[in-house]
């Protein structure tokens, strides 16, 4: 059964089957943050969305991540590192591309089990 929470006419924020987790493509709120806190941002709403829905970060399937700029790579994985476990580590890409505006440094798809 396929199920959808915090939906608009555009998109649902999550949508789950029976065995996995979909979340919309997550960003920061305080957007005047550098890269490394907008991560940390997503990663908190990461959690708390999972955490809806009866899944967490140790059960990462995928990760997609857009940067703006690929020399922020580093920084971004510094926030990364301090919250996944090294046993828990997704399937993950990550590359440059331009986001829905200037001010966001880091957007984040994540793909998770139930």
């Amino acid at each position: 059964m396929i199920k959808r929470y915090h939906s608009n006419k555009t998109l649902s924020k999550i949508v789950t089957t029976d065995s996995v987790v979909y979340l919309a493509g997550q960003v920061a709120d305080d957007t005047t943050q550098d890269v490394k806190d907008q991560t940390r941002q997503i990663l908190a709403k990461v959690d708390k969305l999972l955490a809806e829905v009866g899944s967490d970060k140790s059960k990462l399937l995928s990760v997609i991540i857009w940067l703006a700029d690929i020399d922020e790579k580093d920084a971004m994985n510094e926030a990364w590192f301090e919250w996944i476990a090294p046993e828990n580590t997704p399937a993950r890409a990550c590359v440059e591309s331009r986001l829905a505006r200037p001010e966001i440094r880091v957007e984040m798809k994540i793909e998770a089990a139930r």
